[in-house]
């Protein structure tokens, strides 16, 4: 089992493409992964940065409509925070056009891929306000960068991200007996959310050796981390409870409190053997099956820890395997896999008409991938996406991906390919003759596109 173009593109990558070729080799993947991020300069989706002066604005007109209450200026106000929400709405559905542009016109799918996989990892959507429109800026900000890196430099950005911060509900996670604690005119709590996510989803896994009281000492260690009205993170002194933490065995803080300290914490985290463990895992139940080979796993494992923690060079691992080239095809794709490898299977233009209009972006893409079981960036909870193919093969699902398979092709390009060029396209030399066959026999082109995207064979990677 070696590598091959067409396992590179479909299983590691965002398909096959009539136009664009796929990675010579590993180190060519490799190569491609670690150099420019030529799709996030074309297709450009907001830093958080950015986004947060959204935030600034919207925090500036209600303080203004507070200020005058009842008056014509508040009322502008008002209109001002509403045009704002409105803004972000919008945006969302554009930034889920440039995500799949992105897929459809890369010659570095695995970065496309990766992103998508560590943004899972970190599950994390705004609760309130325009924080809800916000989760794309922070993937963009604090996992894209880091997918090739070190991951103890992506758990010290997602830790430092508001969105992540809110979702978990750190914001009102005060130390007891902090500053801000012992003056709080209400009770003040110890939130344990974003603890209990680190140890148990993010870093060690569920099956971990830890206790409740690692969970509470770090839950302690964090207080502090929070972010202002502006959407700026920053760490206040006044929040963290005082003394030293101990978690897994070892003690942290217990001078003046600081942002050194967790991030201390959080690069033995991520440097724990129960972490490699976890990670090789969950890498390679998403990129090659349900059940991967555990020498595969172990490869990966033992990568990760002799680099100091390193992404890129476990993923260089799990690529290095021959259990990685297994010439079937095991893993459904997830409905945002399946919707960017079509795109890219029909070549679609960066630059139709049709998708500047953002409504049109929802109902093309937004609501089938409600559908088909993956509203965008609304996972139900901070585990993100299911990893088993049977969450996303129901009937209903299925049948969602069927009707988009069979009406979405002609609104994305107008003159449909013939379906004899399209099935080569689109699978290469793994079309079944099956599959061939209907293609060249279909009643119009409409459905012979159809039928090739909705084929069994297309689902899977």
């Amino acid at each position: 089992m070696t590598f091959t173009r067409e396992i590179a593109e479909i299983r590691f990558g965002t398909g096959l493409s009539p136009r664009l070729r796929g990675p010579r080799d590993v180190d060519d993947m490799m190569r491609r992964l670690t150099g420019d991020d030529d799709m996030a300069k074309r297709y450009k989706i907001e830093s958080f940065d950015d986004f947060a002066k959204r935030i600034a604005r919207v925090t500036e007109h209600w303080k203004v409509r507070r200020a005058n209450r009842g008056s014509d200026v508040a009322d502008k106000a008002t209109q001002k925070i509403n045009s704002e929400k409105r803004k972000a709405v919008k945006r969302k559905q554009f930034w889920l056009w440039n995500t799949l542009l992105r897929r459809a016109h890369t010659q570095d799918g695995l970065r496309e891929r990766l992103a998508f996989f560590w943004g899972d990892h970190f599950t994390a959507r705004g609760k309130v306000s325009l924080m809800k429109r916000a989760t794309s800026p922070y993937f963009e900000s604090a996992i894209r960068p880091h997918v090739a890196g070190y991951f103890a430099d992506m758990l010290k950005a997602v830790t430092a991200q508001p969105v992540l911060l809110q979702y978990l509900d750190q914001k009102t996670s005060i130390g007891p007996n902090s500053t801000e604690g012992l003056l709080a005119k209400k009770a003040s709590g110890l939130n344990e959310n974003l603890a209990r996510e680190l140890l148990e989803l993010h870093t060690l896994g569920v099956e971990a050796s830890y206790s409740q009281t690692d969970v509470t000492e770090l839950a302690e260690l964090l207080t502090g981390l929070t972010y202002n009205q502006q959407g700026v993170f920053g760490f206040r002194p006044d929040y963290a409870e005082p003394g030293a933490e101990t978690v897994l065995g070892k003690t942290y803080g217990g001078g003046e409190a600081s942002l050194a300290d967790i991030h201390a914490a959080l690069e033995d985290l991520a440097l724990h053997p129960a972490t490699a463990r976890h990670l090789a895992r969950k890498m390679a139940v998403h990129f090659i099956s349900d059940t991967p080979d555990p020498q595969l796993v172990s490869a990966m494992e033992a990568r990760y820890r002799d680099s100091g923690g390193h992404l890129g060079e476990m993923t260089r691992a799990m690529l290095e395997h021959p259990a990685a080239w297994a010439p079937e095809l095991l893993n459904v794709k997830q409905p945002v896999d399946f919707i960017g490898s079509a795109l890219r299977a029909l070549d679609v233009s960066d630059d139709h008409e049709a998708f500047k209009d953002w409504r049109q972006i929802q109902r093309t893409f937004a609501v089938p991938l409600g559908l088909m079981g993956q509203s965008w960036q609304e996972p139900l909870g901070p585990d993100g996406w299911p990893e088993d193919d049977g969450e996303w093969i129901t009937p209903q699902r299925f049948a969602a991906r069927v009707d988009w398979a069979m009406s979405a092709p002609e609104s994305l390009i107008g003159a449909l390919p013939d379906p004899r060029e399209l099935v080569q396209a689109a699978l290469g030399d793994r079309a079944p003759e099956a599959l061939r066959f209907a293609a060249n026999a279909a009643e119009d082109r409409r459905t012979g596109v159809g039928l090739i995207l909705a084929s069994p064979a297309f689902q899977r990677m």
